[in-house]
């Protein structure tokens, strides 16, 4: 028998801290998603989405388990486990985020729809399983996270996790782009479309390259590349940052207060408002990256 390669079992991977946190994400996760099949339901695209978050994290999490208990990991060659693993926790606390704050708004009441109340008690317990599931995995990031002098991945240091939450807010955006925003109507917003799809495409590109272990093989600095990407992005949705609203709620061109028959969901004005909030968030969080960047090369100079 070859003990060459050690335990064929790590054990480490379900009794330590981040291994019983992602054995709760499981049990959070099953708990949800069979709460809402058996009878507290879901309709709509926005129940939808909710059911999937849940399913998708939960198979995600399922097979990083099973990769880490088995020590499986090792044979992905074109995969950094710990970018990865990272990346996928940022990402499942994003998610999980949105859903538990969708799913009661859209679905729970406190008044009973019948004279039964089972559907109503489901849905409370599917908000509370929601919210602990997203603390679980919050508490995962929390755990993987860069810590000073310690090596780490790229995708577990501030900068790599703000990536992630880049791509989302971008995410969020094109969603709201996507219902009834108007954005074709002048050349204007249209610049702005392109320059949201352009940063969550770079963005995005970053992340898979360090997720498949490609940014270390560039002939590129890579580092100096994400900077000079950085600044590009900041000023590009610097520049979206006052053209989207002037064109928008400006009384030349829209409107600044919500018109009085616009309906819930089919508001051009909600959407473009969104997409303004999004547009300044993401602005801020391109702006963290570089100082977190430039702060964190400043340190490892002196």
């Amino acid at each position: 028998m070859d003990h060459s390669g050690g335990a064929y079992l790590n054990v480490q991977a379900v009794w330590s801290k981040v291994g019983i946190v992602r054995m709760l994400q499981l049990l959070f996760g099953c708990t949800t998603f069979s709460l809402v099949l058996h009878r507290a339901g879901f309709s709509a695209a926005y129940g939808t989405f909710c059911v999937f978050v849940w399913c998708f994290c939960f198979a995600i999490t399922t097979l990083i388990v099973i990769c880490d208990f088995t020590r499986l990991q090792s044979c992905l060659r074109n995969l950094s486990w710990g970018n990865f693993t990272a990346a996928f926790a940022m990402l499942a606390s994003l998610m999980t985020l949105t859903a538990c704050v969708i799913y009661p708004l859209y679905f729970v009441t406190l008044n009973c729809l019948s004279s039964d109340c089972g559907t109503r008690n489901h849905r409370l317990a599917v908000s509370i399983c929601a919210g602990l599931l997203f603390l679980v995995y919050a508490i995962e990031v929390y755990l993987t996270r860069a810590k000073p002098g310690m090596h780490c991945s790229y995708m577990a240091t501030a900068a790599g996790l703000l990536k992630v939450v880049q791509a989302f807010v971008a995410c969020v955006i094109f969603g709201a782009l996507a219902t009834e925003s108007q954005y074709k109507r002048y050349v204007a917003t249209q610049w702005c479309v392109a320059v949201y799809s352009f940063c969550f495409a770079v963005t995005v590109v970053v992340i898979v390259l360090n997720i498949t272990g490609r940014a270390v093989t560039l002939r590129c600095p890579f580092e100096r590349a994400v900077v000079i990407y950085t600044v590009v992005a900041i000023l590009m949705y610097l520049s979206a940052s006052v053209i989207w609203p002037v064109f928008c709620f400006d009384s030349k061109y829209g409107s600044p207060t919500r018109p009085a028959k616009c309906y819930w969901g089919r508001c051009p004005w909600d959407s473009q408002l969104v997409v303004t909030i999004f547009t300044h968030i993401n602005l801020a969080l391109y702006i963290a990256d570089l100082v977190y960047t430039q702060r964190l090369r400043f340190v490892a100079q002196r």
